[in-house]
């Protein structure tokens, strides 16, 4: 196994393909497809520049499914990588089905025109995909993904269960843009402005976004202001690890961003309904994104640090009784510009798309049927974040977290 066709040419893409053609013994036939050709080109053109490996690209609409299935038979893909928009995961999960193809993408599907993160719908191809002896992978970017994997790795290695589970998501970068998005600005604003919810006592609890907000000091970072949001790992940990009581999920913002999110929350731009505009009808939120910079073009001026784990509280293994640790990578901006040309956000969700595309290549997570991350024997995976950019380290906390 080894021909991989990747599907989206953001920024995300550019790291997982810079990464993919650095391990062409795994990787051994890349092929590029994005709506937009010439995308697909300028990344072809560095990986060439960077690695000196030739990386196929090609024309596709996504939405199309017959159009993803000649290009699977085509290209002889045994694995499509999805690192398009969430809102595409259906149909190229429809064409894994046809051409008979495994999958991975990094994010969970979500309706176009609502903004609601689930895995229901996907979740639902289990029995297809286990009658068509393929694999489709769900989540493997940081978080979801890492995240996920680090929450199993404790399990298999530290604790006999997770009574509850932190995730915080720490961006320490800057650049010098007074309004930027870290990732794709339409799916960065939609999941920040989403009704916050958190698993707790076996039922969902919500309220309202950027209302809950607590200080913390992250590894080689500092303090930082994180605020509690929802993020479909919540969904897939407290499903597949039923003894956790708690799970939430932290990021953090500056005070520029949160006024900019709720200046324009407030005036309508982040809308995802259409509205009359000069006697056409646009999406606010998808013109909002043509003004923003393109996160993929602001590595050059991004400094500063990422700092993304866990901290999981539960019974030790060896019986001593409850233990917490913190799990987390800590990653350097201007050090993933000077390997892959892109920054942190887009480094650390492309090169676990890699490795979790790895595993399948490599027969590591090859069982039929649908699977979220933490349902998958962690090691390999963990071996390969450490030697491929992500190095991560674990250490026992006093006492369960006081937030």
């Amino acid at each position: 196994m080894g021909k991989t066709l990747v599907v989206g040419a953001g920024g995300v893409s550019h790291a997982a393909v810079h990464k993919m053609a650095m391990n062409s013994d795994i990787f051994t036939e890349i092929t590029l497809a994005s709506r937009t050709k010439s995308k697909c080109d300028a990344i072809a053109a560095a990986v060439k520049e960077r690695v000196g490996v030739e990386i196929k690209t090609a024309e596709l609409d996504a939405y199309k499914v017959a159009d993803t299935v000649a290009l699977i038979k085509e290209t002889g893909a045994e694995l499509l990588v999805n690192l398009a928009l969430p809102y595409q995961d259906l149909v190229l999960m429809d064409a894994c089905l046809e051409a008979g193809c495994h999958y991975l993408d990094t994010a969970n599907y979500e309706p176009e025109d609502v903004a609601k993160f689930e895995y229901h719908w996907q979740w639902a191809y289990q029995d297809r995909f286990k009658e068509a002896g393929l694999t489709a992978i769900l989540g493997s970017g940081f978080d979801p993904g890492v995240t996920s994997v680090f929450a199993t790795w404790l399990k298999k290695h530290k604790l006999e269960t997770i009574r509850q589970i932190d995730v915080l998501d720490a961006n320490g970068g800057s650049n010098d843009q007074e309004f930027a998005t870290n990732f794709n600005p339409e799916i960065n604003l939609r999941e920040v402005l989403a009704e916050v919810r958190h698993w707790e006592n076996g039922a969902w609890h919500t309220s309202p976004a950027m209302t809950t907000k607590v200080e913390f000091d992250f590894p080689a970072i500092g303090v930082k202001n994180m605020y509690q949001m929802y993020h479909e790992e919540l969904e897939s940990l407290s499903t597949h690890f039923p003894e956790i009581e708690r799970a939430r999920f932290w990021m953090t913002f500056g005070d520029a961003y949160i006024m900019h999110a709720k200046v324009l929350e407030n005036v309508g731009m982040t809308r995802i309904d259409p509205v009359m505009h000069d006697g056409k009808q646009i999406i606010p939120i998808q013109f909002l994104k043509t003004l923003l910079p393109d996160p993929g073009d602001l590595g050059a001026e991004t400094k500063g640090k990422a700092c993304i784990g866990d901290i999981a509280t539960g019974q030790a293994k060896d019986g001593s009784g409850e233990k917490t640790y913190y799990i987390y990578n800590i990653c350097d901006h201007e050090e993933c510009y000077a390997e892959v040309g892109s920054q942190a956000v887009s480094y650390t969700t492309g090169v676990p798309a890699m490795i979790g595309a790895a595993q399948v290549l490599k027969g590591n997570w090859v069982e039929p049927g649908v699977w979220n991350m933490e349902q998958l024997d962690p090691d390999n995976f963990m071996d390969m974040l450490n030697e491929h950019g992500l190095p991560w380290q674990v250490h026992e906390l006093d006492g369960p977290v006081e937030f």
